[in-house]
């Protein structure tokens, strides 16, 4: 496997638990149960999880009432892309591109 396997299976999986998570914490709330902490679907978004994170926040809506998520979670996705276009049309060429 080379490198661009590697990083499209992390975005992936990631992106699936920063959906995963939404949806669980959704659950949770329901049942009035232990909640997963805001700081940690944040910290998932923020390290890949954003478009998985947004879509389930959507979705199950969930956290849609809390200004931070509805518009947190779409800025840390458009700062993501913005850095990979920004990778992708640098002058540095990469070796694993």
């Amino acid at each position: 496997m080379n490198v661009v396997s590697y990083i499209v299976i992390y975005v992936t999986v990631i992106n699936l638990m920063g959906f995963i998570l939404m949806g669980i914490d959704k659950l949770k709330a329901k049942k009035r149960a232990w909640r997963i902490p805001e700081a940690t679907l944040f910290f998932v978004a923020l390290i890949g999880g954003s478009l998985g994170a947004t879509i389930g926040m959507h979705l199950f809506h969930h956290k849609t009432r809390h200004w931070y998520f509805l518009y947190g979670m779409p800025a840390i996705l458009i700062a993501q892309i913005a850095i990979v276009v920004a990778l992708i049309y640098s002058p540095i060429e990469f070796a694993f591109l």
